[in-house]
């Protein structure tokens, strides 16, 4: 039996009664009100767009204080976020909130994972709650929510269409954060463009299955009020701290040679309306919108791949399994609820499909590392056949030149005793004509002497 049917069969069952007298509990909602005063509040607003688009001047002005924001130059290398916490006060109502900054957003040539750190940070928060809540000693009630309950997407004021940047950052976030699209600097385009701006922004978001939040219209109170601020999405707004005096009354204003833009005049812009939609209305809903909706969805997705599920194989529901002690009192429970998988057995099958897997993947690891070695041994061994015929190869040739010289010094050692040979016959001749030389000449000289 599901719990869904489980829950319907309890409420089939419930009695209505009435009272004979006062009774007391109809004071429950004061004694909400009171702890809640008492413990305080938190919200935590996400500020999308990009480097000097007015953020931080926008988020000044609705909270009607000075933030300490350092100013953000062009050149970041990539997008991180800057979260801050401030504690603010208004009445004896506490308000821990924390503004969270995408410092660098859309500053890059490359723009194609500007969104990624966002999801990223988003999902770390929700991660960071999931931890909280599944600890056996929990300490949620002092806990520092830091999920993100709003988003302010603030878009250029172009005047013609969304940039293919921030529809892809809204369809990976709408998931994850409750989204409100602002036109920042409002001021810069004409009414009419504006409102052919606004409507053409929406067509975007509606074609491309962008889904913002939309201010709801359940409780009658303010169904009215939602309903139409609904249509005036997005909220074009302009941002200043500046005040001037308009008339007898001093005004936060923006001058400009032609004239002045009221912030908080409705017929300038969108401001008032963005203001009493996000904090004096709806607030408490966006918190609650991020924990059911936003919240729930992480965390089942987060659960459901750990392999717990809410049936077990035979689609009845999961029971955690009681205390000894207390089982042993409980002797009427029926054997079919034994059968019923229970968390314990859940994490215990994961723990061992974990290990299994991890042994699966070190056996790869190492059949790939021996496959490595084997490979690297087999591109030695040919190097090495390789390095080795070359060796025998330059040997050969070696050994060719050598007989080559070898041949050449014996044809040069013939020549040599040939050559000496020829000079001692050379030698030998010379000595025999320079010894009878001397006689012819002796017989010369007497011969001349005589003629005389």
């Amino acid at each position: 039996m599901a719990s869904s049917e489980v829950a319907r069969q309890l409420n089939d069952n419930c009695r209505p009664l009435s009272l004979s007298g006062h009774v007391g509990f109809d004071s429950l909602p004061d004694q909400l009100v009171n702890k809640s005063i008492s413990q305080g509040f938190c919200f935590n607003i996400l500020c999308i767009g990009e480097t000097g688009i007015g953020k931080s001047t926008l988020i000044d002005t609705l909270f009607n204080t000075s933030f300490d924001d350092r100013v953000s130059t062009h050149f970041q290398p990539n997008v991180r976020l800057r979260a801050q916490t401030y504690e603010l006060q208004e009445s004896n109502v506490r308000l821990k909130l924390t503004i969270v900054n995408t410092v660098g957003f859309g500053d890059q040539i490359n723009k194609e994972d500007s969104y990624q750190p966002i999801v990223d940070y988003i999902d770390a928060q929700f991660e960071a709650y999931l931890q909280e809540e599944l600890k056996i000693k929990r300490s949620l009630y002092n806990y520092h929510d830091t999920r993100i309950h709003v988003c302010l997407y603030f878009i250029s004021p172009t005047g013609h269409s969304l940039k293919t940047l921030d529809l892809l950052t809204m369809k990976n976030l709408d998931s994850k954060v409750n989204i409100i699209p602002v036109i920042a600097k409002a001021d810069t385009i004409s009414k009419t463009e504006l409102q052919k701006f606004k409507i053409k922004l929406m067509s975007e978001l509606v074609s491309n299955g962008v889904q913002i939040y939309q201010f709801p219209t359940d409780d009658e109170t303010i169904s009215k009020i939602n309903a139409t601020m609904n249509g005036h999405l997005p909220f074009a707004v302009v941002g200043s701290m500046e005040e001037m005096k308009v008339g007898n009354k001093m005004v936060k204003a923006r001058q400009y040679p032609w004239g002045i833009v009221q912030v908080e005049n409705e017929n300038h812009c969108d401001f008032v309306k963005l203001r009493e939609m996000l904090i004096c209305t709806n607030m408490e809903d966006l918190r609650e919108q991020t924990h059911a909706r936003h919240y729930e969805l992480y965390r089942r997705c987060k659960l459901e791949e750990m392999g717990f599920r809410d049936t077990g194989p035979e689609n009845k529901p999961v029971r955690v399994p009681l205390l000894k002690g207390y089982t042993d009192s409980k002797k009427s429970i029926s054997h079919s609820h034994a059968s019923v998988e229970s968390l314990q057995e859940t994490y215990e099958a994961k723990r061992h499909e974990f290990f299994g897997e991890l042994q699966r993947k070190e056996e790869e690891m190492r059949q790939m590392f021996v496959q490595r070695v084997k490979e690297k041994e087999a591109i030695l061994k040919e190097a090495e056949r390789e390095l080795q015929a070359k060796f025998e190869h330059l040997k050969r040739l070696h050994q060719e030149e050598r007989m080559k010289l070898e041949e050449k010094r014996k044809l040069l050692e013939d020549d040599m005793v040939a050559f000496n040979k020829r000079k001692a016959a050379t030698e030998l001749l010379q000595a025999q004509a320079f010894a009878s030389t001397p006689s012819v000449s002796l017989k010369k000289d007497k011969d001349r002497k005589n003629f005389m």
